[in-house]
């Protein structure tokens, strides 16, 4: 996926202020589970979008040009990938992975890596275009330059995914009810899964 993101980082990046009510409705909704203090990552943080405005401090991505991006805006950036994490075990409070976990080759072993570097008792957060979805559907059958590469997720196959991985007492969020160029205000997010295109999949580590 690299290749893509490098080539195609500024087209990635503008979409967050082309569909800027889409972005801030997603961003309301990881908010929504993300109350962790502390020390947090974002795996694949791209142009650091979420982490700069989550406050998380860390990020790692493999694409060198969106990471330069990542880092004018105050992100401590790695340059790598989620199946082979560069930090030590238990460094992290919280883990954000937003999208991301759609375009990695082994997404079990990413969620390997993100249990072995978080704290006891971290939380792992994953925002997805839910596969079930309208928006899933919608963007499946679209193939645009990014998602013509995604192996999209339902939300029960990430909760499994993150059990097989000893993950709990998980919590749901969704928001995106339109399609993203026709959403002119700030969603407010609902408990739960099923009618937003856009989840959160919150989980704590278990011990």
């Amino acid at each position: 996926m690299k290749n893509i993101f490098d080539q195609y980082w500024k087209r990635y990046d503008n979409w967050y202020d082309e569909y800027k009510f889409a972005y801030l409705s997603e961003i309301e909704a990881i908010k929504k589970v993300l109350h962790e203090k502390g020390k947090g990552l974002e795996i694949g943080v791209g142009t650091g979008r979420f982490a700069s405005t989550l406050g998380i401090s860390d990020g790692i991505d493999p694409s060198t040009k969106m990471a330069t991006i990542a880092k004018s805006r105050g992100i401590n950036v790695q340059i790598g990938n989620g199946e082979n994490l560069p930090y030590k075990n238990e460094e992290f409070d919280y883990i954000l992975i937003t999208i991301t976990i759609c375009f990695v080759k082994k997404p079990g072993k990413v969620i390997s890596e993100a249990n072995r570097v978080l704290k006891d008792k971290g939380r792992i957060i994953l925002g997805i275009v839910d596969k079930n979805s309208f928006l899933g559907k919608f963007y499946q059958e679209k193939k645009s330059i990014f998602y013509k590469e995604a192996n999209f997720f339902s939300v029960k196959e990430i909760a499994k995914l993150l059990k097989d991985n000893k993950f709990g007492k998980f919590s749901f969020y969704q928001t995106i009810f339109n399609l993203p160029e026709k959403i002119k205000t700030i969603e407010v997010p609902l408990e739960g899964y099923g009618k937003g295109g856009f989840v959160v999949i919150s989980g704590e580590k278990n011990v």
